[in-house]
């Protein structure tokens, strides 16, 4: 297991670098660095206010080969400040992104990780219940649901949901963030709410499917003709050897829960890294933009990692070799 864990590892640092070269060619080869200045200070700056501009952040520099000082380049900058994790200064307002980052990833934990983890016990729950009821009418009225739900934009579900709940009945407020224990669930119910409506029938269906193959094995059969009623071998056999392909999609999701959700942080006016994500995108801030999606990759590799090994935590029959 060890030697495995070292190959993904390794195979991972290569991933890495593959996306430090893929964002350098993105951000400073195809978007030069004039292009940057100019997006942040204006199409019509003078020359000289686009250099002293480069020069104060760095982008007065080679991009790519310097003969009189090899590592004095952009590219050598990047690789630097990527791999230590010192991001610099927002290419808008000159704001140190780590500041944004620390700052941002509280709201975005406080909304994605209820979010997470009532959705996950809400989808495995409700689907393990049609499942076993399966071929009823329930099970096909529950799946006719879950189609109409996936069916239906995200965006509106978000509108309705901020006219109805938040204008009409104001329950809750439409948008707003306040971190204090006694009012942040009023701020974060909506979202969390609107969150699990949009995803509840992709993953209840999803569920439901890997449910429904583990019912034809012959375990089930065997476990039937043992005696074991219908719930406890749902509950005791089928669950368990789902977990996998359970797991493939929700240990994934984990690393994901610090980068936020984009539309829900910005039309509820949540400030997390979502929506840091999106001021970037708007304000044309380009080092901000490339550390959300640098961090985003290098979570996605580390899920892929905990992915691998929490496999053997719930089947003793795989092994990391």
């Amino acid at each position: 297991m060890i030697a495995y864990l070292v190959r993904r590892i390794l195979f991972g640092a290569l991933t890495v670098v593959g996306v430090l070269l893929l964002l350098f060619v993105l951000f400073f080869l195809v978007a030069t660095p004039d292009d940057i200045a100019r997006k942040a200070i204006g199409d019509k700056a003078l020359p000289e206010a686009l250099a002293q501009w480069k020069a104060a952040h760095g982008y007065d520099r080679p991009r790519i080969w310097n003969p009189q000082r090899p590592f004095d380049t952009i590219l050598a900058d990047h690789f630097r400040r990527m791999l230590t994790f010192d991001f610099g200064r927002s290419d808008a307002d000159d704001t140190p992104i780590s500041e944004r980052l620390r700052s941002g990833v509280g709201p975005s934990l406080s909304l994605t990780v209820p979010l997470f983890v009532v959705g996950v016990f809400l989808a495995v729950g409700l689907a393990l219940l049609i499942a076993y009821l399966r071929d009823s009418y329930l099970d096909r009225a529950m799946l006719g649901l879950c189609v109409l739900i996936m069916s239906v934009s995200i965006l509106l579900y978000i509108v309705a949901g901020q006219y109805l709940v938040g204008k009409v009945l104001r329950w809750f407020p439409i948008s707003g963030f306040d971190p204090s224990p006694a009012v942040i669930a009023r701020f974060l119910a909506l979202p969390i709410l609107i969150g699990l409506i949009a995803h509840l029938g992709q993953e209840v269906r999803f569920y439901r499917t890997l449910f429904l193959e583990e019912c034809g094995r012959d375990y089930v059969r065997t476990a039937y003709a043992k005696g074991c009623s219908p719930a406890l071998t749902m509950r005791r056999h089928v669950l368990r050897n789902a977990l996998i392909p359970i797991l493939t999609d929700v240990v994934i999701e984990i690393p994901f829960l610090f980068t936020g959700s984009i539309l829900l942080e910005s039309f509820f006016g949540i400030p997390g890294l979502g929506t840091v994500t999106v001021d970037a995108i708007n304000g044309n801030d380009f080092a901000t933009l490339r550390v959300m999606v640098y961090i985003g990759s290098l979570f996605f590799i580390v899920g892929q990692i905990a992915t691998d090994v929490s496999y053997t935590l719930v089947d003793p029959r795989v092994r990391l070799e």
